[in-house]
């Protein structure tokens, strides 16, 4: 139920190993393509590098602050929306977050289907692998604390272990740097690093409010998602390299070398985690919703729907890359309009986040704004309508996208202005009062 105060057992390790194992994916080593770019106008290792790194560090101290709100009002993360928008105008977003989970969940179980082909040597038994990782899934997600205990005291070391054996063997081997010396496209490849911590965001207060403190839940989540996010990428991108800049490939790389089968199939099995916090959060942001429902019938559900429908869906290509774009756009923005209200707007009187939480209609407009600057700068590619909308409007204005034209930046920046704007017009009135109770959920 969403009335009862959530346990707090989690502390620094905990939580550090939690994030650094969802900062390692077989997403991250394949999505090394969108930071390296299209063939010819590759960008230089140096360059490529130095996105990743830049990309990550500003997308998980976004993630970090809203890991630190989770903790301080000990809510699930689309209840902490309540204090912002409302309850019933949070609903907005939990549909947002519900749909962006599914679709997550959905390629993650490809992905892994696809990872345990490469490590079993076949083309077949893809549903098996599905169906397979679909229930480990589901059986993580009923029992979600005790889940997290074993990724820190066993999962996360064996990650480690197999992250280092990559690291050497790969290394030994070189690879080319078609791109040397070109940085044309830093800052998009930078955009689609914070894209994919930003998809956290909405999820981190599911977990860090179970925090021991704020700092813990701040710090772990920040330093052990860096450290992860960054490794796997630029390990994902000498993969790639080596593997002549073809994504569908990338994975040979890891069985070329000796063993190299072995730890991937220590990867594929560990990625379950990442599924597993995509089917509890959509649990959770359903919970938003139907606040009685128990949280283990819609773990179960959730779970059983994911896995049909990733049996059904048997690849991503450029629909993928337009779904991170497109993530990236919504959730950027209201991560601004969340930071500044709850630390200098409504947030520092205490946020209501009960059930009866009153609509604050201002807050969606610094949401709306900062959305429609980022696909302004960056048009998302999800139908030819859409981005021939926001071209004429280019157009219109006589404006070029230029290099450092970061939409992720200016989307941030925008929203932020115009909340802090909208919070010292309506700082006279009553932005909601701190709930007497602290939402959660049944264990």
């Amino acid at each position: 139920m969403l009335d009862t105060a959530p346990p707090r057992t989690l502390d620094f390790r905990a939580l550090f190993a939690l994030w650094a194992n969802l900062g390692v994916s077989l997403i991250g080593f394949t999505s090394a393509a969108t930071v390296l770019g299209q063939p010819g106008k590759e960008l230089g290792f140096t360059a490529a590098v130095t996105a990743i790194v830049a990309g990550t560090a500003i997308g998980t101290a976004m993630l970090g602050v809203a890991a630190l709100i989770g903790a301080r009002t000990g809510a699930p993360a689309m209840a902490v929306l309540r204090g912002l928008f409302g309850t019933r105008l949070s609903y907005l977003p939990t549909v947002l977050n519900i749909l962006q989970c599914i679709g997550w969940g959905v390629y993650e179980l490809t992905v892994i289907a696809w990872g345990a082909q490469t490590v079993a040597g076949t083309e077949g038994w893809r549903w098996l692998f599905v169906v397979a990782a679909g229930a480990l899934t589901t059986a993580l997600t009923i029992w979600p604390l005790g889940a997290i205990a074993v990724l820190r005291k066993y999962v996360a070391v064996a990650v480690g272990v197999a992250m280092v054996y990559f690291t050497v063997q790969l290394g030994r081997q070189g690879f080319p740097d078609p791109g040397a010396g070109n940085w044309d496209g830093f800052l998009q490849a930078t955009d689609a690093i914070i894209a994919v911590s930003i998809s956290f965001v909405p999820l981190a207060a599911d977990y860090t409010r179970h925090a021991r403190s704020s700092s813990a839940s701040f710090w772990g989540t920040f330093s052990g998602y860096t450290v992860a996010q960054v490794w796997c990428y630029v390990l994902g991108l000498i993969a790639l390299l080596q593997s002549g800049g073809d994504a569908d490939k990338i994975f040979s790389s890891f069985t070329g070398v000796a063993a190299g089968w072995a730890f991937l199939l220590v990867l594929v099995l560990r990625e379950t985690d990442q599924s597993f916090a995509n089917v509890y959060s959509t649990a959770m942001s359903v919970h938003n919703l139907l606040p009685r429902v128990d949280r283990r019938v819609l773990t179960g559900g959730i779970g059983v729907v994911v896995t049909l429908l990733a049996l059904r869906i048997q690849e991503f290509t450029a629909s993928y890359y337009a779904f991170l774009g497109l993530i990236g756009s919504v959730f950027v923005p209201l991560f601004a309009v969340l930071a500044v209200d709850y630390f200098f707007g409504a947030g520092r009187r205490g946020w209501n986040l009960a059930q009866d939480a009153p609509a604050r209609w201002s807050m969606l407009l610094p949401w709306v704004l900062g959305f429609a600057t980022y696909q302004f700068l960056a048009p998302t590619a999800v139908a030819d309508w859409w981005t021939e909308f926001w071209t004429k409007a280019q157009e219109a204005v006589h404006f070029t996208p230029q290099a450092w034209t970061s939409a992720s930046l200016f989307s941030f920046l925008v929203a932020a202005a115009v909340t802090a704007a909208v919070a010292a017009v309506t700082s006279g009135s009553s932005g909601g009062t701190k709930a007497t109770t602290t939402p959660a959920d049944r264990h």
